[in-house]
């Protein structure tokens, strides 16, 4: 054994938390201010202003402190009321789960829910909406990152739309890695955080929330109000004149200010393409060396996340013990029904880098070939090479 369980591993290539991005790590170094000083409250409502400018908001987003399953639960405890009828999409098991959160504010909830390697139909959702008119609320999981999948959430918010229900997206582990907004997808409530693609600390929620998403809150009596859930008490944080709900997370902030600017300062679709690139090199290795992707298409398959079929024979918590203690290198199990099925690597912020699916292919394979399982990990670099040779030129 190279590395035991007790020291650090050499890559960490999960689908999350990832490594933080040196800057960021910086910033989580500065002065942390008292939250009422004059100074650290300019800096937040900077800090939203450049976060609106990054989720390409007409309206100025939410920052909740504390990770994003604190959005992902609050947006069901503020938008549904007992009233609502909620369709929930389950390609797997985070969408899955968002539904038993719906549950608990209306017993009214129906699943359109397809197999875990597979992506919804917009179809399939427009037939449920005109069978069931009453559907006033839909939920869906953008990139669900135990499978390695992505929904085509801008088709299903277009059609949600017309319906005129509410949309709540669970976009945590695809925002910043590819192309996706809220108002892309006509979210009315968008949901994600800087702990993925942005490459900061797990620690705090980013919310867009849609104009009558907020009158709707506001109209629930059973939405939280003085409670860690509560979206309503930060709808107006982001002004130096109002007061912060309850103490902010100072330092985390100081970390998204940091990661911002990066993401800025590289541009959006440069930071896309980057995790893109690494994904598609990722895969093609993957298919060299015989394996199977998990997605059933593709075209559906996660530019952050790839999602690797554990092979026939094998014990797959085996073979990433195998790839951490042979070469330091830490992936991703899978989740709920997809576990022992599949394992994950990540591409997501400091390590959405091509070199990293070199890194990653050659502890997969040798992992692998050390069960006793045929690995040719030289075909594996070798059409990874060719996809990151292709895209330089």
């Amino acid at each position: 054994m190279r590395y035991s369980p007790e020291t650090d591993p050499v890559i960490t290539l999960t689908s999350g938390p990832v490594d933080a991005y040196p800057g960021v790590l910086r910033a989580l170094g500065r002065t942390v201010l008292y939250d009422y000083d004059p100074a650290f409250q300019l800096q937040y409502e900077r800090v939203i202003d450049k976060l609106q400018t990054v989720m390409r908001l007409s309206n100025r987003p939410v920052i909740l402190h504390g990770e994003p399953v604190l959005g992902l639960e609050a947006a069901a405890a503020s938008l549904i009321a007992s009233g609502d009828t909620v369709l929930n999409l389950a390609s797997g098991v985070y969408g899955k789960g968002f539904g038993y959160w719906a549950a608990r504010y209306t017993p009214n909830l129906l699943e359109i829910e397809v197999p875990y390697n597979q992506a919804i139909d917009p179809r399939a959702v427009a037939d449920r909406l005109k069978s069931n008119p009453e559907i006033s609320v839909v939920s869906v999981c953008h990139h669900d990152t135990p499978s390695g999948t992505i929904n085509p959430i801008d088709e299903i918010g277009a059609i949600v739309a017309a319906h005129g229900a509410y949309l709540i997206v669970d976009a945590v582990s695809s925002f910043g890695g590819m192309k996706t907004h809220p108002e892309d997808c006509k979210a009315d409530i968008y949901v994600t955080g800087p702990n993925k693609c942005l490459g900061a600390p797990p620690a705090l929620t980013m919310l867009g929330v849609s104009d009558r998403a907020w009158d709707k809150m506001k109209a629930n009596p059973a939405a939280p109000r003085a409670s860690m859930l509560s979206i309503l008490d930060w709808e107006n944080a982001w002004s130096r004149q109002e007061p912060f709900p309850f103490t902010p997370s100072v330092a985390e902030v100081n970390g998204l200010d940091a990661a911002l600017d990066l993401y800025l300062a590289e541009g959006p679709e440069a930071v896309w393409a980057r995790h893109a690139l690494t994904a598609a090199a990722t895969r093609a290795g993957v298919l060299a060396m015989g394996l199977g992707l998990w997605a059933a298409d593709v075209s559906i398959a996660s530019p952050t996340t790839t999602a690797v079929r554990t092979p026939d024979g094998i014990d797959e918590a085996a073979l990433r013990a195998a790839a951490r203690e042979r070469y330091g290198v830490v992936f991703s199990s899978g989740r709920g029904e997809t576990l022992g099925k599949l394992t994950r690597i990540g591409h997501m912020g400091p390590t959405a880098q091509p070199i990293y699916a070199i890194a990653a292919l050659t502890a997969l394979g040798g992992a692998l070939q050390s069960l006793g399982h045929p690995a040719p990990v030289g075909k594996a670099i070798d059409a990874a090479l060719a996809v990151i040779d292709a895209a330089a030129g």
